[in-house]
């Protein structure tokens, strides 16, 4: 007989063995939960060098996950934000967790923030979710299909350009910036004419992309198994969003970055504005 969960009724959320996409949810929204249980009001602030630094709210929220993946998979390996690589070096499965991405948000009260946690296995992504603290939504996948899980209920994620809003990431590093800045796109007139931006400065911009919620999202940096990263890639690449690095080859193969786009055409406007500074920057 399978027991269900007698708060959404789902038969892979059992409390006996989930599945890897269950568990990645659940660990997800424990951390939510974490994150909300704090005031940012009065967040410590631990700082780790280089004007970075976390809260006790992204402390909590990584013991919570930690606690309940570790539990169900004692046997798989972990990277998180703030303890670090656990586990074998050379697991075949690792758990990615980024327990509050966007801590500048948070510790100014901007409640624009998530928690991602994501399964990699043999080199791809197998489960993954991004929860959002402050409106109860999360993004879920299974490798397969993503939904969205808010108030109990499951929808599909459908990607969508109309809204024609980018989300560019402005923070550091840019290991591309000889040839490429996304900030310059800011001035692009061709892209003001296309597009509005936006700085979410959280991956929770990722996840809207998989949503519909933005026509793209563009950043620099190597990306290779990033705590911050894994979770919305595996929900873009899901709901079907077309997912490059900068210069359009597969994420991860190339010079890095990415560009998440909702449909075909808006990553061949937004690669083709990207070329353009490379073009121009190697231009003497």
């Amino acid at each position: 007989m399978t027991i269900m969960h007698a708060t959404d009724g789902h038969p892979e959320d059992t409390p006996h063995q989930d599945t890897d996409a269950a568990l990645a949810r659940r660990a997800a929204e424990a951390g939510a939960e974490a994150v909300r249980a704090h005031s940012w009001a009065t967040a410590e602030k631990h700082h780790k060098g280089g004007g970075d630094f976390a809260t006790a709210a992204d402390l909590a929220a990584e013991d919570a996950i930690l606690g309940l993946l570790r539990a169900a998979r004692p046997g798989d390996a972990f990277t998180a934000e703030e303890s670090g690589r656990t586990g074998a070096a050379d697991a075949d499965r690792r758990w990615l967790v980024d327990p509050l991405c966007g801590t500048l948000n948070y510790a100014v009260g901007t409640h624009l923030v998530a928690v991602n946690v994501a399964l990699r296995e043999r080199g791809r992504t197998v489960a993954a979710a991004t929860s959002d603290p402050y409106t109860g939504e999360t993004y879920w996948t299974d490798g397969e299909r993503a939904r969205l899980r808010h108030l109990g209920q499951d929808t599909p994620l459908v990607p969508s350009a109309e809204s024609a809003l980018v989300d560019l990431n402005l923070d550091p590093p840019y290991p591309n910036a000889a040839g490429f800045r996304a900030a310059h796109l800011l001035t692009d007139p061709d892209f003001e004419a296309a597009f509005r931006p936006r700085v979410v400065s959280s991956t929770l911009a990722v996840a809207w992309v998989a949503a519909g919620r933005r026509a793209a999202y563009i950043t620099d940096g190597q990306l290779a198994d990033s705590v911050h990263f894994a979770a919305g890639l595996a929900l873009c690449e899901a709901a079907g969003c077309t997912v490059t690095d900068l210069r359009g080859k597969p994420v991860h193969s190339g010079e890095g970055g990415l560009l998440a786009a909702a449909d075909p055409d808006t990553h061949a406007r937004l690669l083709d504005l990207i070329d353009r500074q490379y073009r121009r920057r190697a231009t003497p």
